[in-house]
This record gives structure tokens, C-alpha cells and sequence, in this order.
């Protein structure tokens, strides 16, 4: 097991910051206090944030107390906690109030294109910088044959995103196979060959506790992060439409990019400094991993809240989230024509990040499509180069157990 071993003073310091950070939006909600909008965006995504960061020292801690499949469906379900609270609550609202429903997946594929136009290229270059400075290969980041399964799962969801394109819904049929995409990915990872786990920072230390403290500790951190999240998930993403609409700004870009950037940021966070300390396959499957997740769960779960909230017939996306959908999926598939030969060269962490920063230089319709067809065209280049490795990541569908093997 790594772990890092930093002053326990600084680590208390910093989850007592978290805990500050969180502490006024549960006493805003409790006290039922009205907050203009941007004091809502503030306090409220405070609370976002810092229920991530709790969540995420809790989730990485608790690794060592339960089973592999047990931590592998756990650390799944709750560390994206935060992320899905806001995206799941417009789903929920959107069943009894149309408004919404434009919002609803306005979030999902914000968070999607986040990660692999922000996130993957930042662990990319930290991965490289770490090479170079041990005085190893500083030219692409490999993976090991094991993150196959991840990329497998990445390209599913990706092709059946068409039949949601097509269709111009999220309805309760996609909830089954979205969902069941995820259980069939938690499946397979829980019978891969495990590790022991690589923990840094404020999980280090609560790593390092007796295993009873250990426990308390991590429950009273799941405890605190969950009723966090809950008071601040509906006045956050209420407080981002109202912003929109009082300054002008278009809500839909608020919602799509704002409320990510709060949730993703622990994950990042830790992504980052494991490549940066050269744990490069790591650091890569904790993004590609939440990717899946994202892909399955996350838009799997938006219909379910949908018709939760009272939504009959399936969650409508008008044009523009049909779009959206249109370009997340394009850029997925071009994750996976990237990756799938395990490596990731710096012109092509590069391409990510430069084609994600495109679509806020050229907005509108048009300008979205013409991206999509841009990733679809490098993807199908790239697919035809690499094609001798998709059939490996074909077979760990079909494995019973995903080893290390090439």
C-alpha cells in the first residue's frame, strides 16, 4: 500500500477547511435563510465542494476495510455523489416542471466533456513532467492491459448514445441498459486482480488510524458529506438559473459548466497528484473510470429521477441537447480511438484539450455539429491505425477475471 505520510497537523487543517467550507450551506438551509442568487451560488457550491472533498477522503480510506467488489461498487457510487445531486435534481424537478428539463442533462455532458478535455490532457502533462524528471519516456503516458476493460465500457455507452440521439429522449428503456452497462462493468472490476490501495494527502492519514478510529472516522465523514450535499444540491442548482437570468447569462452554459468544476474537483485533484508523483496508470484509470461511471450511472439515473419526479414518456431533449449529446458522444469516441492502444501521446492529449477549448470560441449549432464531425473523423483515422488492439479490448468483456496480462 502507498501511502504518503504528510503532518497530521496539516491534514486536520484541511479537513476542518472542508468542514467550514460546508458548515454555511447547512446552516443557511436549516435556517430556511433567502439568499440572493449569487450568494446562493457561493454558499451553496461551497457546500458541492466540499461534500466532494470529504467524500473523496472518506471513499479512498475506506478501501481498506471492505472487500474489492465491496469498495469497487462503494467508491462507484458514493464519491460521485456530488456531482449527481445537482444533474439528478433537475432530472427530479423537470418530471413536474418543464422548465427544467432543459437543464437536466445540461450538467451530464458538461461533466463528460470536462473530463476528457480538461481532465485527461492535466494528468497527461503531469504524468510526462514526472517522466521527465525521473529521466524516463516523457513523450505519451501508458496504461497498463487492465484499463482495456475501462476503455471497453467506454465505447458501449458511447455507441448506444445513438439511440438516444435518435430517438431525442431519455426514457426508462435506456435507464436498463445504461444500468446495466454499470452493473456488468462493477462485475467485471470487482473480480480483477487488486492491489493495494494508493493513498495520498488527508486519506493517508486517516489511513494510518487504528482500524476502529479509522471507521468512526470515515462514517462520520460519509455522514457529514451526504447531509452537506443533500441541503445544498437543489438551492445550488436553483441559485445557477437564477444568476443566469439576473445578469444575463445563458443558464444552460451555468449549469453545464459551473456545477462540474465544483464536483470534479477533488477527483481531479487526486488524479493530479498521483500522476505528478509518477503513478501514471493509476492516476489515468481514476479518470477513466469516472468517466464510465459518468456514462452508465450518471445518464442511466437521469430518466429514473425523471419519472421520480412525476415525467411520463421519457425525459424530452429539445434541439440543443440533442446536440450536446451529439458532440459529448463524438468526443468519447475519440477517447477510445486515443487510448486504445494504451498510450496517450502529447499531440493527442493536446487535441483533446484544444478541440474542448474550440467549442466556447465558436458557439451555436452549427459550430457544434462541425466538431462532432471533426472528433468522428480523427476517431475513424485513429480506429483504422489502431485496429490490431480493439480485438484485446473486446476479450475482457468476455473474461471471467481481468488480469494484467498484455
Amino acid at each position: 500500500m502507498f501511502l504518503e505520510r504528510p503532518p497530521r497537523r496539516r491534514a486536520v487543517s484541511r479537513l476542518l477547511l472542508a468542514f467550514g467550507a460546508g458548515l454555511p450551506a447547512l446552516i443557511f438551509r436549516l435556517s430556511a435563510a433567502h439568499l440572493d442568487p449569487f450568494a446562493s451560488i457561493v454558499v451553496y457550491g461551497g457546500g458541492v465542494v466540499a461534500s466532494a472533498f470529504l467524500l473523496s477522503w472518506a471513499a479512498e480510506a475506506f478501501q481498506l476495510d471492505v472487500s474489492a467488489s465491496l469498495a469497487t461498487a462503494a467508491l462507484a457510487l458514493i464519491a460521485v455523489l456530488p456531482e449527481y445531486a445537482v444533474d439528478l435534481y433537475f432530472a427530479f424537478s423537470a418530471g413536474h416542471n418543464p422548465d427544467h428539463a432543459q437543464y437536466a442533462t445540461a450538467n451530464m455532458t458538461g461533466s463528460n466533456r470536462l473530463l476528457i478535455g480538461i481532465g485527461w490532457p492535466l494528468v497527461a502533462a503531469l504524468a510526462m513532467v514526472a517522466a521527465r524528471r525521473s529521466g524516463g519516456q516523457s513523450s505519451a503516458v501508458r496504461l497498463g492491459p487492465a484499463r482495456r476493460l475501462e476503455l471497453a465500457f467506454l465505447v458501449l455507452p458511447s455507441v448506444y448514445s445513438v439511440v438516444i440521439i435518435l430517438t431525442r429522449r431519455l426514457a426508462w428503456y435506456d435507464a436498463v441498459v445504461l444500468l446495466g452497462l454499470f452493473v456488468f462493468y462493477l462485475r467485471k472490476v470487482s473480480t480483477e486482480e487488486r492491489s493495494e490501495p494508493e493513498l495520498i494527502g488527508v486519506a493517508a492519514v486517516i489511513g494510518q488510524l487504528g482500524r476502529r478510529p479509522r471507521r468512526l472516522v470515515v462514517g462520520a465523514l460519509f455522514l457529514s458529506a451526504a447531509a452537506i450535499v443533500l441541503a445544498s444540491a437543489e438551492p445550488f442548482a436553483e441559485g445557477l438559473v437564477a444568476a443566469g437570468r439576473q445578469f444575463g447569462i445563458d443558464q444552460f452554459l451555468l449549469v453545464q459548466w459551473l456545477a462540474p468544476l465544483a464536483s470534479e474537483a477533488p477527483e481531479l485533484l487526486v488524479a493530479s497528484v498521483l500522476a505528478f508523483r509518477g503513478h501514471q496508470d493509476t492516476a489515468f484509470g481514476t479518470v477513466l473510470s469516472s468517466k464510465v461511471n459518468q456514462w452508465t450511472l450518471l445518464v442511466g439515473s437521469i430518466p429514473i429521477a425523471f419519472y421520480a419526479g412525476g415525467g411520463r414518456g421519457g425525459l424530452p431533449l429539445d434541439t440543443r441537447q440533442v446536440e450536446e449529446m451529439v458532440l459529448t458522444a463524438s468526443q468519447a469516441i475519440m477517447g477510445f480511438a486515443v487510448l486504445c492502444n494504451l498510450e496517450l501521446h502529447r499531440w493527442e492529449a493536446a487535441a483533446l484539450f484544444f478541440l474542448f477549448f474550440v467549442q466556447f470560441l465558436l458557439p451555436g449549432e452549427q459550430a457544434r455539429l462541425l466538431l462532432s464531425a471533426v472528433y468522428l473523423i480523427i476517431s475513424v483515422a485513429l480506429l483504422i491505425a489502431h485496429r490490431r488492439w480493439l480485438a484485446p479490448i473486446a476479450r475482457t468483456l468476455g473474461r471471467g477475471t481481468v488480469g494484467t496480462g498484455a
